[in-house]
């Protein structure tokens, strides 16, 4: 990639990303899931930006949800209604009932009061909804706390017991078709047996709902495939890891429905920032970037690695942080990273940053955010404008 003509006609900070990328990671996961009726369902939260989600419907992706911001995201960008799920544990009635008007796949239910929303606004509404039940297997997916999920400590899904009481009150519902079993257990799992060992777990109750009748037809197995951030890190096997989950569900008639964010994304995006300039406090090493934490905020948050590399510039390296401008000791893109001697107006690439980079950016000291542009067969295209104080302001200076 041509770094220094990006910044000059679209300025830093920047995100970059390899829409080429971007399809063949999304290819070589569902061709994993062929053999069986499958739909990949792309974790929106990850990277909402239109373009990205327009060109995955285009390939005839699904969308996992966690608002209906979302839900009326991936709508916009052209994704089928019927290949759209609605996750989380705070849902509005507001957002339930849309959803429900919308005809998307199903919601996702989280508990026993939600199901009975559920039931009273679809037959406010005089239809049926569509519904799965979010199950909380308790199986340490063995990742960051902040986003480990399948454990009974974690807010997300009910128990087994839980789940056997709300199916059977769908069942009997006449404003309630209870179509799905979902499971979620965590993100960046670079092992992927806890997600077999939750799949055992939910497709044992898979069968004794069948068994009671309950007509389940997609059977979510969240996402949770990690990704190599380190270069000491390894990616788990697509195949093992799609093998391991198909083994659990022999003899069963469902559709597999796989939620990919993180691992569709997430490398094959960059964010490019700009060298203010160096600083020397005693021993310690500083290159300040125009860069901050609220462009990129996942090293500040999860102690998240991100590799960062000097565009054209060689030379000898020494130990240094890359930190942003930002008014706070936690504004940091990285820490200890071994950079030549840099001088105001070098570029730093910062890889790995395609999943939860942009998403999790905010106006944070009145920054702007920043600019969006796809490289697609050698061409490059801008896909959000960055934003101006005029933006940042705009709903505000009605009142002052």
């Amino acid at each position: 990639m041509n770094y220094k003509q990006m910044a000059n006609e679209f300025q830093t900070p920047l995100y970059i990303y390899d829409f080429d990328a971007i399809k063949s990671r999304y290819n070589a996961l569902k061709s994993e899931f062929s053999a069986r009726k499958s739909l990949i369902c792309y974790a929106v939260k990850a990277n909402s930006n239109l373009s990205v989600l327009k060109l995955l419907a285009s390939l005839g992706a699904g969308f996992d949800c966690v608002s209906i911001g979302e839900v009326r995201r991936a709508l916009l960008a052209g994704a089928n209604p019927y290949h759209v799920i609605f996750s989380g544990v705070g849902k509005t009635d507001a957002e339930i009932k849309e959803a429900i008007e919308k005809g998307i796949l199903f919601l996702n239910v989280e508990s026993f009061g939600e199901v009975e929303r559920t039931e009273a606004i679809a037959k406010a509404l005089g239809t049926k909804a569509r519904i799965s039940v979010r199950v909380n297997p308790n199986v340490d997916a063995k990742t960051h706390p902040y986003i480990s999920t399948g454990l009974a400590k974690n807010k997300f899904g009910v128990s087994i017991d839980e789940a056997k009481r709300i199916y059977i009150f769908a069942k009997k519902s006449e404003f309630l078709e209870p179509v799905g079993i979902h499971f979620h257990i965590g993100s960046q799992l670079l092992d992927t047996s806890p997600v077999v060992e939750a799949a055992s777990i939910v497709a044992k109750l898979l069968r004794e709902l069948k068994a009671l009748d309950v007509d389940i037809k997609f059977f979510d197995i969240g996402g949770g495939v990690g990704v190599r951030y380190e270069k000491s890190e390894n990616e788990p096997s697509l195949y093992d890891y799609a093998q391991g989950v198909l083994a659990t569900l022999s003899g069963q008639d469902v559709t597999v429905v796989c939620e990919p964010g993180r691992f569709v994304v997430a490398n094959a995006g960059e964010l490019l920032v700009s060298v203010v300039g160096e600083k020397q406090n005693g021993t310690k090493r500083f290159v300040i970037t125009d860069g901050a934490m609220n462009d990129l905020i996942r090293p500040s948050l999860y102690e998240a690695f991100h590799e960062v590399v000097a565009v054209e510039k060689d030379g000898e390296t020494s130990v240094c942080d890359v930190v942003g401008p930002i008014c706070e000791s936690g504004d940091f893109l990285a820490k200890d990273v071994a950079l030549p001697n840099l001088k105001s107006g070098d570029l730093l690439v910062v890889k790995s940053a395609g999943a939860y980079g942009f998403a999790m950016s905010s106006n944070y000291n009145t920054r702007g955010r920043a600019a969006e542009v796809a490289v697609e067969d050698g061409k490059t295209r801008l896909i959000r404008r960055r934003e101006t104080f005029e933006d940042v302001v705009a709903l505000e200076r009605e009142f002052v």
